[in-house]
């Protein structure tokens, strides 16, 4: 800056030194006398200054011509010179116009044409990072899988494209299959950056495969840390890995350390309902049955499910089925007018024979929500009461084409599952299973089975129960 103004300055007072000289020149009588080689020549005031000017202009061209020569030995030497950055400059403009037509290129679906323009572009530019990366990009559009991978590899060796690099080649491992090296790239990949939102679900979805439970309960805490998991979600997910934990530890036989991860994976989600049976029947083998109960009714007011029912049966399992009927009222009583509730009610009660009172428990079921458990249920009542084997038949052939009510299925892919899992073994999705009732394919069954009630028989029609004839014949 300084150097700069100097020069200006200087610039200044040359002109205003030479436009002084000609003005003494031109008010100056007589002229100038140059003697040359025995010669004189007498130019006029104007004349003077002209031939100044022209001497001026003389020496700027003998000096830049001093210049040249001086930066062509200079560049012939290996020195950097003017000539020398006009080479370079018009490399590096034939390296970037390259390089902006690769882009676009690729950008366009043109993948072997942004390959071959990355490749000019790396030939004149000294920028790897740049030109590297869209040759694996192109390589990888056209299919050339080990080109991809030595550029991807070339891009570690610098600490502004390492992270890119190891993304670049978990990728290609993922598409590959080869889900191991993927984990431990995707752990160093993590370790680069632990807030990039794509490495941590990726890594969250490797360490659930491989059933690394303890990280990926560790790598849910950074996405929660992160802001990109709400709390709520965190608390629910958190609990699920919490429960396959338990369900590792149960399984390595040490019971202790099983029952702990379970009731904390309840305590994280009480309505996670196999968090809630697990952790039951952690407390029923430890001997507090009490425990047991208070969790399992708990989870019942969430949400009814067999499961806990099953598990709140563990509890006392020698009971006789009266003293079992009377028991489960404390969880039936919770929501009596839920299904699975009524549907409880009634399966107890027809073990404990009593018929009648299992009618009353089922109610309209069979009519209003007719699922296959409920008209298997129908069919032991009916059974029990001593009604025609045809009426029987009847309940089980509708039984067999009825839905299945609710199952775990997945939210993502409508896949259904005979047991809860933390991962869908359909589309891989994590904590997308719940417990409803999937939607009903339309269309008659191959088999013909819906044909069933018309040939062995159909129950009657009114399969309502009467409240007021029911408390009649209960008295």
């Amino acid at each position: 800056m300084l150097w700069s103004l100097l020069k200006v300055i200087l610039f200044v007072v040359i002109v205003a030194a030479l436009a002084y000289g000609a003005g003494i020149l031109l008010e100056t009588d007589g002229g100038v006398l140059i003697a040359f080689a025995g010669r004189e020549f007498t130019l006029g005031p104007l004349a003077a200054v002209i031939a100044l000017l022209l001497l001026m202009v003389l020496l700027w061209v003998v000096m830049k011509v001093i210049g040249l020569i001086v930066a062509t030995l200079r560049f012939l030497n290996g020195d950097e010179t003017a000539l020398s950055r006009y080479f370079d400059r018009n490399r590096e403009r034939k390296g970037y116009q390259a390089l902006s037509e690769g882009l676009l290129a690729l950008a366009s679906g043109e993948p072997r044409l942004a390959l071959s323009r990355a490749q000019k572009a790396e030939r004149y530019l000294a920028r790897p990072e740049l030109t590297t990366l869209l040759i694996a990009q192109a390589a990888e559009a056209v299919g050339d899988g080990k080109r991809a991978s030595d550029a991807y590899k070339a891009l570690l060796a610098d600490d502004r494209t390492r992270f890119v690099g190891v993304r670049g080649l978990l990728k290609q491992k993922l598409e590959e299959g080869d889900t191991e090296t993927a984990l431990k790239l995707a752990e160093k990949a993590f370790a680069m950056k632990p807030r990039h939102p794509e490495t941590q679900d990726i890594l969250l979805k490797l360490q659930a495969d491989h059933a690394d439970w303890k990280g990926a309960r560790a790598t849910l805490g950074a996405k929660l840390k992160a802001g990109a998991l709400p709390r709520d979600v965190y608390r629910r997910r958190d609990a699920v890995l919490a429960l396959q934990e338990a369900r590792t530890v149960m399984d390595d036989a040490a019971s202790i350390e099983a029952r702990e991860a379970a009731i904390e994976a309840n305590r994280l989600s009480p309505d996670l309902i196999p968090a809630a049976a697990m952790a039951a029947r952690g407390l029923i083998a430890k001997g507090n049955k009490k425990g047991a109960a208070r969790i399992l009714k708990k989870a019942w007011t969430a949400q009814p499910h067999p499961d806990l029912a099953a598990a709140f049966a563990e509890i006392e399992p020698e009971e006789t089925p009266a003293a079992r009927v009377k028991r489960f009222r404390a969880l039936t009583d919770i929501m009596p007018a839920d299904e699975q509730s009524r549907l409880l009610s009634a399966e107890l009660l027809v073990a404990a024979e009593d018929f009648p009172a299992a009618r009353k428990a089922l109610g309209d079921l069979p009519t209003t929500h007719p699922t296959q458990r409920a008209l298997a249920i129908m069919a032991a009542i009916s059974r029990g009461e001593g009604e025609a084997d045809s009426v029987v038949r009847g309940w089980l052939a509708r039984a067999l084409t009825a839905s299945r009510g609710p199952q775990w299925c997945c939210d993502k892919c409508q896949a259904i599952h005979a047991q809860w899992a933390p991962i869908c073994d359909n589309c891989g999705g994590f904590d997308t299973l719940s417990w409803r009732e999937p939607p009903e394919n339309t269309g008659p069954s191959p088999t013909g089975s819906e044909l069933l009630p018309l040939i062995v028989g159909a129950p009657p029609k009114s399969e309502a129960v009467d409240p007021a004839n029911e408390a009649r014949s209960l008295n």
